[in-house]
């Protein structure tokens, strides 16, 4: 079995243990073996990043483009590769993992040409001959830690920007899943960036999470995780003074209003929910349907999850692969009791299927799970399940449906489907989400616009696109006598 180690100040490091990642489609399948470090390895990780940090910070805008750009060109090179790769150790289906692998590529390239955007400002001072410059630094060492649901696209669009604007990075990935991590993190090392810029801290999030917070030579900290463990890092980070960006949970809202077009919000609702097994913090598990076309939609939608085939995420024609873990199906499997006993109706799934290619192989597959009759203060409609399990609220009309949209503590995104231009505009203006979607599944962003929520969902500022900058970028203002 291939032993994989941690990445520091430009070498692959051993470590003292290694644990296996393990096929969710077949368990009996262990992709390799990874380094579980410790606390050791984030001291060192950080010292090299550290040292690194003068001459990269201050390197030529195209070094850096170039190196960005080496290691898009790569990634997008070899997607098919890498795509089998994520869908192997995560559990979503092929197609889907290269999709994200390739966008993986494409966010490289876009921050390769933020390396030569980043603009400041001339302003004229009130004081008669007097320059001002107003200029963005980088900030420093930055702490990644990064999700199981996108292994390689969501370290890419923290990876990318830290680097382009001249930070050093020490990139934690999750446990579950460090093979596409590891994957990234080898093609950033054969790229020509220099020893220490650039470092892989693989272990449990307890130690070296907790060890990256904690260390007081790291400038800042993104996180997308759990909202227990943002808030904790959050108040760690506010107490030593560190930056720090927080991606948390979601409970998303899908409105379908009278006037929808049924099959195709039936379509977007069925892709927001269930695919990538509603592993997605973007998924719509509130589906909030008004009245009179509530009954065909329910009918419409179960007939639709009937052809969602379940099974090994790298088999043609699978739509659905497995849940990530044995404790992600039991988290799963427990809200579906949990509905059923405040009064939910199952109305599709609601437990384990075999694959659906009639493979006897072991796995955590699940079935799409749809509950009707719920009523918006059931705890399937207020707590984040992260599986493939959506509910359907029944409402009078668009303002009731408006109001539910909006009750809750989560604020990621939210949709919308309907035929009038009234009710879009105005649930675009008035839904707290970061992203709102009308007649589109709410799970999808471009990689070249802001990522983001409000309420619990979201802390700091905006992911991806341009607004990167705001997080990994610090605001110098100078002035020049004339």
């Amino acid at each position: 079995m291939t032993q994989h180690h941690n990445l520091i100040n430009g070498q692959w490091t051993p470590s003292q243990s290694y644990a296996p990642n393990h096929n969710p489609s077949d368990l009996s399948d262990v992709v390799g073996e990874y380094a579980q470090g410790g606390a050791d390895d984030v001291q060192a990780a950080v010292a090299a990043a550290t040292a690194a940090f003068p001459a990269w910070s201050t390197s030529g805008i195209q070094a850096r483009s170039d190196a960005l750009d080496k290691i898009a060109t790569e990634i997008l090179a070899r997607k098919d590769e890498l795509g089998d790769l994520l869908a192997r150790e995560e559990g979503k289906t092929r197609p889907e993992a290269i999709g994200e692998v390739a966008r993986a590529g494409q966010i490289f390239k876009f921050f390769a040409g933020e390396c030569l955007r980043l603009s400041g400002e001339t302003v004229p001072s009130v004081r008669p001959g007097i320059a001002v410059e107003i200029t963005r630094e980088p900030i420093g060492v930055v702490g990644l830690i990064t999700p199981w649901n996108f292994p390689i696209a969501i370290p890419a669009w923290k990876i990318a920007p830290a680097l382009a604007f001249g930070n050093c990075v020490v990139l934690k990935p999750a446990d579950l899943v460090p093979g596409s991590a590891w994957a990234l993190a080898d093609i950033i090392h054969r790229s020509g960036i220099p020893a220490g810029v650039f470092n892989l801290v693989m272990g449990r999030g307890r130690v070296i999470g907790e060890a990256l917070v904690n260390h007081p030579g790291v400038a800042a900290i993104s996180f997308t995780g759990s909202v227990a463990v943002g808030r904790g890092i959050a108040e760690a980070c506010v107490q030593s003074g560190k930056k720090v960006q927080l991606e948390m949970g979601g409970k998303n809202p899908q409105v379908v209003l009278d006037d929808a077009d049924l099959q195709q919000a039936v379509e977007l609702s069925a892709q927001s929910g269930f695919y990538s097994t509603g592993q997605r913090c973007t998924a719509s598990s509130r589906l909030i349907v008004t009245d009179r076309i509530y009954p065909a939609f329910v009918a419409a939608l179960q007939a639709r999850m009937e052809k969602i085939k379940v099974g090994d995420a790298r088999a043609a024609g699978t739509d659905m692969g497995p849940v990530v873990s044995q404790a992600q199906l039991e988290q799963d499997l427990s809200y579906v009791e949990i509905a059923k006993a405040e009064g939910a109706r199952l109305a599709a799934g609601g437990g384990q299927v075999a694959c659906h290619t009639g493979s006897r192989k072991e796995g955590f597959y699940m079935a799409p799970t749809l509950f009707v009759d719920t009523e918006a203060g059931m705890r399937i409609n207020r707590e984040e399940v992260f599986g493939p399990v959506a509910s359907v609220i029944r409402v009078k009309d668009y303002e009731e449906a408006l109001a539910v949209a909006n009750d809750t503590p989560f604020g990621l995104s939210a949709g919308i489907a309907t035929t009038s231009l009234k009710h879009a505009t105005h649930f675009k203006r008035h839904s707290q989400a970061g992203m709102v979607m009308v007649n589109l599944p709410t799970a999808g962003v471009d990689y070249h616009v802001p990522f983001g929520g409000c309420k619990s969902s979201s802390y700091g500022p905006r992911e991806q696109g341009r607004y990167a900058q705001e997080f990994y970028t610090t605001v110098k203002t100078a002035y020049t006598l004339a």
